[in-house]
């Protein structure tokens, strides 16, 4: 990160950025219209699972388990396997695709409400956020990269929900890049984040790893002095967390340098109404594995 970028943006701002635009793009995991789309593709919807496999690996081609394990980084090998390759025999990254977008403009369309998606502030927002997205090397960030090279959409809406994914799986790229440097494997990443308060367990505990996985990790991290005996964070392992995080702000502020201050806070503007809209929709869990509102 060059010091120009630094500063220029500040870690704050940067991660409002990501507060703002992560709802927008996570609703496509949650709304009733995805997983209807979902369901005509083929997949089961009892649970989230197939689909947000389905969802998020689409843009990655017909990935292995270990390819999308490797690039969703916090879920269990264990768990990836369970729906990959298998997600690939219901329908094809294709197929998915283009069920997404549909998924995508059905849910801005319930939660949003037509006028809103129609209107000149989600048309404004959507090119600001084109323009920041178009700034995100994707160098080293598999996930931003593959979003990254697909068409861009038509409709303004779809081009915002578009711009959000590449800058919320470019932010995460980074976010993993700053977890190997600071020695945190993908267990041990969530067991640090709970023992910092940004999770329950119990909602960590949807990434799929075992009871002695976890503890395992755990004992890893104790060894270090980053975990007391209760299980919490020491000194230590809090410092090593929140350095974790101004890393992943410093390599998510480049979009924002390049789209400059005025523009940038334009855009956070345009974003209140829509963020607003998809939290009030109540579809969005309360607590979740992001640490969103609680780092």
């Amino acid at each position: 990160m060059s010091a120009k970028v630094q500063e220029t943006v500040e870690p704050g701002r940067v991660r409002q950025m990501w507060h703002l635009l992560e709802p927008l793009h996570a609703l496509l995991y949650y709304a009733p219209d995805a997983f209807e789309e979902a369901r005509a593709l083929g997949y089961d919807v009892e649970g989230r699972w197939p689909s947000y496999f389905a969802w998020r690996a689409a843009p990655l081609g017909p990935a292995g388990a270990e390819r999308v394990a490797s690039a969703f980084y916090s879920f269990s090998p264990e768990m990836a396997a369970r729906y990959v390759p298998e997600i690939w025999r219901t329908a094809t990254p294709a197929e998915v695709l283009d069920a997404r977008l549909r998924a995508v403009d059905r849910a801005y369309r319930s939660v949003l409400g037509a006028e809103a998606v129609e209107g000149s502030d989600i048309a404004e927002a959507a090119a600001l956020a084109r323009r920041a997205a178009g700034a995100a090397a994707t160098a080293g960030r598999p996930l931003a990269a593959a979003n990254a090279e697909l068409p861009w959409p038509e409709a303004p809406h779809l081009v915002l929900w578009q711009a959000a994914t590449i800058l919320r799986e470019h932010r995460g790229d980074g976010h993993l890049a700053a977890l190997l440097a600071a020695g945190l494997d993908p267990a041990e990443s969530l067991v640090s984040f709970a023992a910092v308060g940004a999770a329950s367990e119990r909602t960590f505990a949807s990434r799929g790893w075992s009871g002695p996985a976890w503890t395992a990790a755990r004992e890893r991290l104790a060894a270090r002095g980053l975990l007391a005996a209760d299980g919490s964070a020491t000194d230590a392992g809090r410092a090593l967390r929140a350095g974790v995080e101004l890393r992943t702000d410093e390599r998510a502020a480049a979009p924002w340098a390049a789209l400059g201050p005025g523009p940038t806070a334009r855009l956070a503007e345009l974003l209140g109404g829509p963020w607003l809209a998809v939290i009030g929709s109540g579809l969005l869990p309360g607590e979740n594995t992001l640490g969103i509102g609680k780092i």
